[in-house]
């Protein structure tokens, strides 16, 4: 078996083919025997692991873990939407975390999950269902009050869509999720921050529990990068999510009740009306 795998390992050469997104790029990662990074014309989407699919590698991915971990009591399942599936990271991960999980995982691109079908297969034993539509309209073919988690990471050239930002939208995932479930979303911005802040006040319309994690530079405007908003109408588990963000490789900062508010500086709730997509990230991100 070993020796297979280090078969893989050498041979490995870099997938490209053009999705509905640009073109798909997988990257082998000379680190990690099954390991693959997808990229969408340049831009990183996600790191698989095929071996070890519990692996997150790339920090907003973990942040986002923390949340899935933190969700229910260890090792038990739950019910997840997953809109965004790039290559299924966030799915194979609760799969690996949280066997018997039932899982939807809403890609538009039919393209890209055909690719990652191919080239990256599901553990056949995960209850994971892939739906090939729009967020929105993915997210509203799933039950009332249906979902433990609605995790959010759908970008459209490296960024949000705007119909993904808005009051109308958190109404829909509010609908899907028990009263005890939570959202979590993967945000990208810049300095001045004004989509971040929006976003937060977005869910602060809808929720009544916040909270975000992001490296302090980011929260502090000096550079464009990630952060993760979770949201829910029960406590957060703050204290955890603090001591499992502080503990990361390159440690995340929480921020969350009138820091958070404080944070926002004004900021009003973004309706479908009004909403932008989030802004493209500088091209010194990607190099």
């Amino acid at each position: 078996m070993g020796r297979s795998r280090n078969t893989r390992r050498r041979s490995a050469v870099t997938v490209e083919e053009p999705v509905d997104g640009g073109l798909a790029q997988l990257v082998p990662d000379p680190d990690r025997g099954r390991a693959w990074t997808l990229l969408i014309d340049g831009a990183p989407q996600s790191h698989v692991d095929l071996d070890d699919p519990a692996y997150l590698s790339f920090d907003y991915q973990r942040r986002l873990g923390h949340v899935i971990d933190l969700a229910a009591p260890p090792g038990r399942p739950v019910h997840a939407v997953h809109l965004g599936g790039g290559a299924f990271t966030l799915a194979r991960y609760v799969a690996a975390t949280r066997p018997r999980s039932t899982q939807q995982v809403v890609e538009r691109d039919a393209s890209l999950v055909r690719l990652v079908r191919r080239e990256l297969p599901l553990d056949p034993s995960a209850r994971v269902r892939v739906r090939a539509v729009d967020a929105r309209e993915g997210l509203a073919k799933v039950p009332d009050g249906w979902a433990d988690l609605v995790i959010a990471d759908v970008f459209s050239g490296a960024r949000t869509p705007a119909h993904l930002t808005s009051t109308e939208f958190l109404d829909e995932v509010r609908r899907a999720l028990k009263p005890t479930g939570s959202y979590a979303a993967n945000l990208a911005d810049g300095p001045p921050l004004a989509h971040l802040r929006g976003q937060i006040a977005t869910a602060a319309a809808r929720f009544g529990e916040l909270a975000v994690i992001a490296d302090a530079a980011v929260l502090r405007g000096k550079r464009f990068g990630n952060a993760v908003l979770v949201a829910s109408d029960a406590p957060l588990p703050l204290a955890e999510l603090t001591r499992r963000a502080a503990s990361d490789p390159h440690p995340g900062r929480v921020e969350h009740g009138r820091a958070l508010t404080d944070f926002t500086g004004g900021a009003v709730p973004v309706t479908d009306a009004a909403a932008v997509a989030s802004p493209a990230p500088p091209p010194s991100v990607f190099r």
